[in-house]
C-alpha cells in the first residue's frame, strides 16, 4: 500500500512538471512568433517609410543623387589596401603590390569614376604577345596585338618585352579585353592605332601611343567571323565610338594626325585618368557634333591626368553629355584648356590651371557659340577648389541645377593641393618584376 501511495505521489508530481514544460515551450513559441511577426512588421514598416522618403516630384534627380553616392563610395574594393600613401585612389589600390606581375587582373577592380565597372579581361586567360608585327589586318599571326584583341572571349593581354607596333590598319577591339604594357617599354607609333567601335568593356593601360597616321581605304578584321571595308580613320590615337564601360588609365599620348582620345556617337561610362599628354593641338573630343544629340547620354571622367607641354587646346572639348574633371595638373595650353557647345555639363573640381604667359589665353574655358548667341550663359560649367595660377580664370554658368551636377559627378574630389603629388606618375609606369610599379 505504502509503495502504491508512493507511486502514485510521483506520478501527479512528474504529470504536472510536463504540463508546466509543455506550457513555456508553448509560451516560448507565441514568443517566437511573436518576435518574428514584429520584425517582419518593422521591417516592411522601413520599406514603406522608405518608398515615402523617396517618392518625390523629381524621382529622376534623387536616382542620379543616389548613384553618385554610390560611386563615390570606395569601401566596397578596398582601395588603398596596399596603399603607398599617394594620395591617388587609383594607383593606391594596386602600385604598391611587390607582386603586381602576378596579380595583373586585380588592376580591373581598382577604376573609380564613370568607367569603374569595366572589367576588361579580367575573367579570361592572359594572352602573351610575342610579335610586334601587323603583316596582314585580315588574317593576322597568333602572337600579335592584332590577333588578341579581335578574339570573341575575355583577354588579358601582355607583352613578352619592348616592342614598337606599327599598326598597318586600325586595331579594331572585341569586348571584354585589356591590354596591360605594365613590364614592358610598348609603343604603339607611327602608323594607325586604336579603335574601340560599338564594344564593351575595355580597359587599356600603360602604353606610349604617339605619331599616329590616317588610314583607310582597307579590309580589316574585327573578329574572328568577320572583317569588312574601313573607310579613312582620322588617326586618333585612341577613337571611342559607340562604346561603353571604358577605362583608359596611364598612357603617354602625343602627336596624332587628329585627337589624342576622342569619344563620340553615344558613347559613355568611360574614365580617363592618370595619363600623361604633351605636344598636341587638338587633345580630346567628347561628342560627335552640336546636332547629335544622343551624346547626352554621355557620362566621362577625366581624372589625375596631366596636361603637359606643346598642348593648344581641348582638355577636352565637349557636347551635350555630364563631364567631371577633377584633380588634374594642366601646365601648359596656347588657346584654352576646357571647351564646349551644344549645352554640356562641365563639374571642375579640384584641378590646377596654370596659365601662359600669353595674357589673351588666360582664361581656362571656351564656349564655341557664334559671337553674341546668350545661349552659353545657361550651361551647368563650375569650378569648385581649382587652383587658378599665373592670371588663370575659370567663367561659370548656368543656375547650378542639383540634378545637373549629381551626373556629372563621380568620385570624391581631393584638394588641389595634392595635385602635384596625386599627378607626378601619370603617363606609362616603368614597372619592373619584383618592385613596386
Amino acid at each position: 500500500m505504502a509503495v502504491s501511495l508512493r507511486f502514485i505521489v510521483f506520478h501527479s508530481v512528474l504529470t504536472a512538471m510536463l504540463f508546466v514544460n509543455v506550457i513555456a515551450v508553448e509560451e516560448s513559441i507565441e514568443e517566437t512568433k511573436q518576435l518574428k511577426s514584429l520584425r517582419n512588421s518593422t521591417m516592411a514598416e522601413r520599406l514603406e517609410d522608405f518608398k515615402h522618403e523617396h517618392a518625390v516630384d523629381d524621382p529622376e534627380s534623387v536616382a542620379a543623387m543616389v548613384d553618385m553616392s554610390i560611386r563615390n563610395s570606395t569601401e566596397r574594393r578596398r582601395l588603398g589596401f596596399f596603399s603607398c600613401g599617394t594620395g591617388n585612389p587609383m594607383d593606391d589600390c594596386w602600385r604598391c603590390d611587390r607582386n603586381w606581375m602576378r596579380n595583373r587582373r586585380r588592376l580591373a577592380d581598382c577604376a573609380i569614376g564613370f568607367g569603374r565597372t569595366a572589367v576588361g579581361g579580367r575573367d579570361g586567360r592572359y594572352y602573351v604577345v610575342t610579335d610586334p608585327n601587323d603583316d596582314d589586318p585580315v588574317n593576322p599571326r597568333p602572337g600579335t596585338l592584332r590577333h588578341a584583341v579581335i578574339q570573341d572571349r575575355p583577354l588579358w593581354i601582355v607583352f613578352k618585352r619592348d616592342m614598337v607596333i606599327t599598326l598597318k590598319q586600325e586595331l579594331i577591339m572585341n569586348s571584354f579585353k585589356t591590354i596591360d604594357g605594365r613590364g614592358a617599354n610598348v609603343h604603339i607609333a607611327n602608323g594607325a592605332c586604336i579603335t574601340i567601335q560599338f564594344v564593351t568593356n575595355i580597359i587599356i593601360h600603360g602604353l606610349h601611343i604617339h605619331d599616329c597616321k590616317r588610314t583607310g581605304n582597307a579590309m580589316v578584321r574585327s573578329s574572328p567571323t568577320h572583317y569588312g571595308w574601313r573607310t579613312m580613320a582620322d588617326g586618333d590615337g585612341i577613337s571611342i565610338f559607340a562604346a561603353s564601360h571604358i577605362w583608359i588609365d596611364h598612357n603617354s599620348l602625343s602627336s596624332c594626325a587628329d585627337g589624342l582620345i576622342d569619344a563620340i556617337m553615344g558613347s559613355t561610362a568611360i574614365t580617363i585618368s592618370n595619363n600623361y599628354f604633351t605636344h598636341h593641338n587638338e587633345v580630346m573630343l567628347l561628342g560627335h557634333s552640336d546636332s547629335y544629340t544622343r551624346d547626352r547620354v554621355m557620362q566621362v571622367t577625366i581624372a589625375y591626368n596631366h596636361f603637359g607641354r606643346g598642348l593648344i587646346q581641348r582638355m577636352p572639348r565637349c557636347r551635350h553629355g555630364y563631364f567631371h574633371v577633377v584633380n588634374n595638373d594642366y601646365t601648359s595650353w596656347e588657346m584654352y584648356a576646357i571647351g564646349g557647345s551644344a549645352d554640356p555639363t562641365i563639374n571642375s573640381q579640384g584641378n590646377r590651371y596654370l596659365a601662359p604667359t600669353n595674357p589673351f589665353a588666360k582664361e581656362v574655358t571656351k564656349r564655341l557659340v557664334s559671337s553674341g548667341n546668350p545661349r552659353w550663359r545657361h550651361w551647368n560649367w563650375r569650378s569648385e577648389g581649382d587652383l587658378m595660377l599665373n592670371g588663370a580664370y575659370f567663367i561659370p554658368s548656368g543656375r547650378g541645377a542639383a540634378a545637373s551636377y549629381a551626373r556629372a559627378s563621380s568620385l570624391a574630389a581631393k584638394s588641389s593641393s595634392m595635385v602635384s603629388t596625386i599627378t607626378a606618375s601619370s603617363g606609362a609606369l616603368n614597372c619592373r618584376i619584383g618592385r613596386q610599379c
